[in-house]
């Protein structure tokens, strides 16, 4: 599914899950965690947010390829936190 809630201004797309339960407007970037990387948000304090896709990827590179993937079905949203 791509992210249903649009972009910020810069064209950068925005985390649904951010965006329903926090109601900010956070864009999606890479993140790393001891499961591996994946697509979420950051605060605004640098302090991961949202985690926004339901996989993870080994790599920096997979996972950077799957968020700027121009293809809806390149890596799936999470719907619920």
């Amino acid at each position: 599914m791509t992210n249903p809630q649009g972009r910020t201004p810069s064209g950068r797309m925005i985390g649904y899950l951010a965006r329903k339960f926090g109601r900010v407007s956070l864009p999606l970037e890479v993140l790393k965690s001891a499961a591996g990387y994946y697509i979420g948000t950051l605060d605004e304090a640098g302090a991961p947010y949202s985690r926004e896709s339901e996989e993870y990827w080994q790599t920096f590179e997979e996972a950077e390829r799957a968020l700027n993937h121009p293809e809806p079905d390149a890596w799936t949203q999470r719907l619920t936190p």
